[in-house]
């Protein structure tokens, strides 16, 4: 699939077999201790200057000129870090040996080897007034490996966010992380003035910077102030020694400014290196790792020229036509900077080994793990290998199979389904489901699925009409209580989607389904209809218009399935349905109204939050499945968007508010304990709330006994405190959540308090 990927699980297994170790660090300039600290800032010379250097806040001169163009160079490099005699006799590199001839020991200051290298150059056109426009248009692109290598470059690039060096807070890994430069910066770091230089062909004072709590968000580095405009020249910045963020060893950062005024600063230069360890990072920070380094730099600005229609439109294809065929010439000119030797060879090393047998077959073997899917001849996966088996009341022990069309991570349509098969019922259940876009600019896309199994219908509040969706609720093989409340479900779905706007979703579904209880017994779904018959099951058909957005979200790939890229964009979601009594067969009419937002928000160095709200009403009567099920969770795993302390239809309401905050506080409060900071654990705070009515006519519709009930007496509420970050070393992926419910106590089967389970990969 990846080379790079393949590396990875090469580097892996080579890890738990090498025993030597070697001195590792990542390269920077050498930053001295900062000597004397003042007890008060004001005595400090820095704080003249830093002082200034606030009080003459710069903006990105970038945002003053009605338009503008100018030209990124950007090289994402991946290298596997302290290459020793171990790791290269390992076995599993017999035949593999000849990789090790580029190895290189001058980039990092320790011997290093290079397993991917992707360089792009793209042109920017923006313009700022009357209406904010931009096209970004790749014309050039150089990756080792093949095509697929996009997915690899996607990745390293999600690692950074863009670093405006004079806000407060600086974004590593949707982690805020104090800025030097930065207003409130003295409540953080401790500095020092060390020298006064030329750089640039400007005077600059030198100020060195070290937090004044190791366990701080903050960096070790300096800082380059020109004397006469106090303006920020260049800073580099390291993290500390014990980040405390998951997989990640550390971080290097060095940042230049141009300043064409004494109001504003361009952008000129950026280069992060972090350094990656699937495992640990022990004492001696000596562990063999992966380094990944970002350097992106600017020229040819141009400013208040006029633009083209062409180049502020954007296209269905952002790049140039010739951009992965680009001559060795146009590179050589192109470059901002000219390669090292040991990045040439990177090309001429992964072109070797992807004719290696050996190679290919660790290539098919991480295509599995990572993607859960076993490709035959380019064209069918088969799988999925995470789902492979689960549990519920109904089915007993249940088995599943799924299978997709997949030729590439672009492709324009696909055809995906299952096949399930429960031991105790003994029935087969299945959906499959095809969908085609037409063009990927505006993505307006055609789909049809059909599904008939076994679902749990009070797990989410805005749901969607996808046929192929499984959800932890449906299954029990961990969990508290009998989820008797399953029903059994056979939907047909036609779909259109268009983006005419860049995240922004409009979508239509056309939803026919047939629904019963799975044990009636326990969850009696019998319902009146308007002349007085008794149903024991339903049908119900129904129109759906969604309107979805996502601004500022970035995705990889370009396909029909796309993978997010990790960011702070918020979900913003408005549906209205309207189901229609009669329309084949269907038993009721109805009209629903829907909204849900959720985002998360860094709140400066204290950590960052996670907010929703929902918000719904049904206008008609309509019987319990199509009923608003507040979300119970009756497993033991956790689900966000969840109540961890309801039954599945313990609240049912035909108008709703719903509300979850959940707060990673990173550690702050632990740190403080001087017997739990050692453990490096994190803390989780919790607070979920639903309030909601249910009409007289939903009431009198239900023939059950089956009882209604909204939380309309009052506000239900539940609160919890998680402690995630538990494991060893770098590998950190466990997260345990106690969670107590705060009122309803009475309620029949209520439960008062629980734990809950997750694995959870983030930084």
């Amino acid at each position: 699939m990846k080379s790079c990927l393949s590396f990875m699980l090469l580097f892996c297994f080579s890890y738990l077999l090498s025993q030597q170790e070697t001195e590792k660090q990542i390269d920077g300039i050498v930053i001295k201790k900062v000597q004397k600290k003042y007890k008060n800032k004001k005595d400090n010379p820095a704080y003249a200057i830093m002082k200034e250097v606030w009080s003459r806040k710069k903006n990105n001169a970038l945002e003053k000129f009605d338009t503008y163009s100018l030209q990124e160079y950007e090289k994402i490099q991946y290298d596997v870090a302290n290459i020793d005699s171990a790791f290269i006799n390992s076995k599993i590199f017999q035949g593999l040996d000849f990789i090790f001839n580029y190895t290189d020991s001058a980039t990092h200051g320790k011997p290093s080897l290079p397993v991917y290298l992707n360089e792009s150059i793209y042109n920017h056109f923006v313009q700022n007034s009357p209406t904010k426009r931009k096209k970004k248009l790749m014309i050039a692109q150089k990756s080792s490996g093949v095509e697929e290598n996009e997915l690899v470059r996607r990745a390293g690039k999600n690692l950074y966010r863009e670093i405006n060096l004079y806000d407060n807070v600086i974004n590593y890994f949707d982690i805020g992380f104090q800025s030097p430069a930065g207003e409130n910066a003295f409540a953080t770091y401790h500095f020092a003035i060390t020298d006064t230089i030329q750089y640039r062909n400007q005077k600059a004072f030198v100020i060195q910077f070290e937090p004044r709590i190791k366990e701080a968000l903050a960096f070790t580095g300096s800082l380059y102030i020109s004397t006469d405009e106090y303006s920020v020249l260049r800073a580099t910045l390291r993290s500390p020694a014990k980040m405390g963020v998951n997989f990640v060893n550390g971080v290097f950062t060095v940042i230049e400014y141009d300043n064409p005024d004494k109001n504003t600063f361009l952008p000129q230069k950026l280069s992060t290196s972090i350094e990656l360890s699937p495992f640990s990072k022990n004492k001696k920070n000596n562990r063999k790792s992966f380094i990944v380094t970002r350097s992106v730099s600017y020229n040819q600005y141009q400013f208040n020229i006029p633009l083209t229609e062409d180049q502020l439109t954007e296209k269905e294809e952002e790049q140039h036509k010739n951009f992965y065929t680009q001559s060795d010439d146009f590179w050589k000119q192109n470059r901002h900077d000219s390669l090292s030797v040991q990045e040439k060879g990177i090309y001429e090393m992964l072109d070797k080994l992807h004719e290696t047998p050996k190679f290919k077959s660790i290539v098919r073997a991480t295509e599995v793990l990572a993607t859960g899917y076993y490709n035959i001849g380019n064209a069918i996966d088969i799988g999925y290998l995470y789902s492979i088996y689960d549990y519920n009341a109904i089915e007993g022990h249940r088995l599943r199979l799924s299978a997709r069309t997949y030729f590439g991570q672009n492709d324009m349509w696909r055809v995906q389904g299952f096949l399930t098969y429960g031991f105790r019922d003994e029935r087969f259940k299945y959906a499959i489901e095809g969908k085609y876009m037409f063009n990927k600019l505006n993505r307006f896309m055609l789909g049809y699925g059909h599904r008939h199994s076994l679902r749990q219908l009070g797990a989410q509040l805005t749901t969607d009409d996808a046929i192929i969706r499984s959800t932890f609720a449906t299954s029990s093989v961990f969990g508290r209580g009998e989820n008797n409340s399953l029903s059994w479900v056979s939907q047909h779905n036609f779909f259109t989607a268009i983006d005419p706007i860049k995240n922004f979703t409009i979508r239509l579904d056309a939803h026919h389904q047939k629904i019963k209880a799975a044990m009636p017994k326990q969850f009696d779904i019998r319902f009146y209809d308007r002349k007085g018959n008794v149903h024991t099951h339903l049908t119900d058909s129904h129109l759906t218009l969604s309107l979805i957005a996502r601004p500022g979200a970035k995705f990889a790939k370009t396909g029909i399935d796309r993978s997010e890229s990790r960011t702070l964009a918020p979900t913003i979601v408005l549906k209205y349905t309207r189901g229609f009594e009669g329309v084949f067969g269907s038993d009721v009419a109805y009209n629903k109204l829907q909204f849900l937002f959720n985002k998360p928000f860094l709140v400066g160095t204290l950590g960052k939050s996670f907010v929703g709200v929902e918000i719904g009403k049904t206008f008609d009567p309509v019987p319990i499945p199509l009923q608003n099920s507040i979300p119970g969770n009756q497993s033991y795993g956790i689900a966000k968007y969840a109540f961890a302390q309801l039954n599945f239809y313990e609240f049912i309401a035909s108008s709703y508010i719903t509300t979850h905050w959940e707060h990673h506080l990173n550690g702050k409060l632990f740190s403080l304990l001087p017997l739990i900071k050692k453990l490096n654990l994190r803390e989780v705070l919790i607070a979920k709330a639903a309030y909601g009515t249910l009409s007289d006519d939903a009431k009198a519709m239900n023939l059950s006994g089956y009882r209604y009930r909204a939380p309309d007496k009052n506000i239900y509420f539940e609160y919890g405190l998680g402690v995630e970050n538990i494991g060893i070393g770098n590998l950190r992926i466990f997260r345990i959540d106690f969670n107590w419910r705060g009122n309803y106590l009475h309620l029949p089967n209520s439960s008062k308090f629980g734990i809950k389970f997750g694995i959870q990969y983030s930084y």
